[in-house]
């Protein structure tokens, strides 16, 4: 219970975190946009159109820890906190077309760099600059490193907070030197950090949404601990999987001792799911097996095989 507990304070500091951020991202972007448009700088526009992305991600994140709140149901038996990765799918996605977009603008200013009010820009990229430490700030007090959805939200942010400081240098320089290219560049650089972060961020998810193991889990750790339990002499239809950030699940056949008795069995499973849980999985099915269990093929079970004993969840 514990394990829940945490995971459930962990959820609603996320939550809190995200929807304070969403509103002082949302009102800033507008800003920055107006500001963008009056004094003719892509720095601006292209961190204004960060930061729209960076709202709707925001807005996205709430949506998804709302979502995943929801409780489960027949129709949907882990519930709806699969929506998190989703919404972080979308976030890492929608950071690459910025991005591609911020190339092409670039591009075009290259070839015929236009005139920029400098002093406005420097202005507002200052004003931007202390919006985004303040919201990263914001972000960094809930869980970045474990909550793909949280980490997504912060990767905006901090993007956006390069952008800044991009736009204030290129300000500078269009103001003491006249080099009207910098405005371009230094959309450029930020649109290189957008991209990798986007391209990270949307590889995280894809790996979640392919039932990939999770990074923080050591597969040969998860079967020399199960395995070592007494009572236990192999494992076999191994599957380790993220249901969400931070829960993780296993599933797997182990076969045991043909004298082992109803008692000795449910002492084993609790065993198993003990260590496991101090590895971060907490959700754990285990089916109990003899020697004399048919078993065909390594990955699929066949479905008339009615399980002897299963591990009970957390």
């Amino acid at each position: 219970m514990g394990h829940d507990h945490s995971h459930d304070h962990t959820h609603g500091a996320n939550k809190k975190a995200l929807t304070v951020s969403f509103i002082i991202t949302t009102t800033y972007m507008v800003i920055e946009a107006i500001g963008g448009f009056l004094t003719n700088s892509l720095a601006l526009i292209s961190d204004a159109g960060h930061m729209l992305s960076d709202s709707i991600s925001l807005g996205v994140g709430v949506i998804a820890f709302i979502m995943g709140e929801k409780v489960a149901n027949y129709s949907k038996t882990y519930g709806y906190k699969r929506f998190e990765i989703l919404a972080a799918l979308f976030n890492g996605v929608t950071l690459i077309l910025i991005a591609l977009y911020i190339f092409y603008e670039a591009y075009e200013r290259f070839m015929a760099p236009p005139q920029v009010a400098s002093t406005g820009m420097l202005i507002i990229a200052c004003i931007g600059l202390a919006v985004n430490i303040l919201v990263a700030w914001i972000l960094m007090r809930g869980d970045t490193e474990e909550n793909l959805n949280l980490r997504a939200a912060f990767l905006h942010v901090l993007g956006d907070l390069l952008g800044s400081v991009g736009a204030i240098i290129a300000a500078l320089l269009i103001m003491f030197f006249g080099w009207s290219f910098a405005d371009p560049l230094a959309s450029v650089i930020v649109a290189v950090l957008v991209l990798i972060s986007g391209w990270r961020v949307a590889k995280d998810a894809i790996h979640v949404l392919m039932e990939g193991t999770p990074k923080n889990i050591d597969l040969n750790d998860v079967i020399a601990t199960i395995e070592n339990v007494s009572g236990i002499a192999s494992i076999h239809d191994l599957h380790v999987w993220s249901i969400t950030s931070g829960q993780n699940a296993l599933s797997c056949h182990a076969v045991v001792d043909d004298n082992l008795s109803i008692q000795d069995s449910q002492q084993l499973l609790r065993s198993i799911e003990h260590e496991l849980e101090h590895r971060g999985i907490g959700h754990v099915t285990i089916q109990l097996e003899n020697n004399d269990h048919p078993h065909e093929n390594s990955l699929m079970c066949e479905s008339n095989q009615k399980p002897q004993q299963h591990g009970h969840h957390h």
